[in-house]
């Protein structure tokens, strides 16, 4: 029997609107299908949720410059907290706010982005830094949960005074729906799915690819994520017949259609797509710049560097004689009893 806890959590788009937006969502349902009390503070909510959470919502804020709107948003959760009666309940942010005792950090630093001669004079670039540090560093915070190893070890290195206070990675889980996808491919389909392609490899992948299908011409590359105006000037030399540029769609409608997932980001705080492909029972070729490289072994598919092209080619082609894929059984309970047991050690502390 769980002992009951309380969480607010702050999110500015509260519905499974995006990858972070999402998480939080599947984390409150799992919390409160798990007996326990949960609000969240958003700007706006984008979808009905369960009748048990109660959603508390600010209005919206001009959404660009994001900076500002990070800053306006902030300041009406600030206001928010101290009109309310919050007694009890832990504060939970996965946005740059000042209040919260744990805070979910879903991607890279600011501190990663390339520096530019200029950088001192942006007033953007100085919110950013002072947005990242207060949401480590306020007086309130008592844990940082990254969601992949990768960025607790990338958190460590940048703010080594904050570092005692990571907690145990937080991975995202799978929707149940993934591992009762049909399967529809033609046992030769590689697939590539991502709408911010440049970052999570596209280039590279079609590097890998092409050569496979002018000696196998039965084997497709399926490219879903970015719209094919974007990409089709890397397909100018490719057989019509063994591509497919499908453009934005969800990835429960591309997963049945591919064999294998290839994923050559440069940087991937965790890589969602992997973990959903997995559920769905396909294995995977991702690079190590994604964070959830450190869960998948041999049995789950294989994790290579980047820029070894030949290396990824004859890795594709022995994952597709491979037909068993061990599931690494990521689910969204299993991060609610996780969330759980934190929340409750820090409203025994208080």
């Amino acid at each position: 029997m769980n002992i009951q806890t309380s969480s607010i959590h702050i999110v500015r788009r509260y519905g499974p609107v995006g990858g972070m937006e999402r998480y939080v969502w599947e984390l409150t349902h799992a919390l409160v299908k798990q007996g326990q009390k949960v609000k969240v503070i958003c700007e706006q909510a984008y979808e009905e949720c369960d009748k048990n959470i109660e959603v508390i919502e600010l209005g919206s804020v001009k959404p660009k410059p994001r900076w500002l709107s990070m800053l306006r948003f902030s300041k009406r959760v600030s206001q928010y907290f101290k009109a309310a009666d919050i007694t009890g309940w832990v504060i939970h942010s996965h946005e740059r706010c000042a209040e919260h005792h744990v805070t979910t950090f879903h991607g890279p630093s600011i501190l990663t982005r390339k520096k530019r001669v200029l950088d001192y004079l942006s007033p953007r670039i100085a919110t950013w830094e002072y947005l990242e540090k207060r949401e480590l560093f306020g007086e309130n915070v008592q844990t940082i949960l990254p969601n992949s190893l990768l960025v607790s070890d990338q958190l460590a290195k940048l703010y080594p005074a904050a570092a005692h206070k990571l907690g145990f990675p937080a991975y995202p889980g799978v929707s149940e729906q993934f591992t009762r996808l049909p399967r529809q491919s033609t046992g030769s389909a590689i697939g590539f799915i991502g709408k911010e392609w440049q970052r999570k490899g596209l280039e590279f992948a079609v590097k890998v690819v092409k050569p496979l299908v002018d000696q196998n011409p039965q084997i497709t590359f399926i490219v879903t994520g970015p719209e094919p105006e974007e990409i089709e000037h890397l397909f100018t030399e490719w057989p019509s017949d063994n591509y497919q540029l499908r453009g934005w769609q969800r990835s429960e409608d591309t997963l049945p259609l591919i064999d294998i997932l290839i994923h050559p980001a440069t940087a991937e705080p965790f890589g969602m797509v992997i973990a959903e492909a997995n559920a769905t029972g396909l294995p995977v070729l991702i690079s190590d710049c994604c964070g959830i490289a450190e869960l998948i072994h041999e049995q789950h598919g294989l994790v290579l560097p980047l820029n070894q092209t030949e290396a990824w080619q004859q890795a594709l082609l022995k994952l597709m004689t491979e037909q068993k894929v061990d599931s690494l059984r990521l689910t969204w309970d299993n991060l609610g009893f996780q969330h759980q047991q934190l929340y409750l050690k820090i409203a025994q502390g208080k």
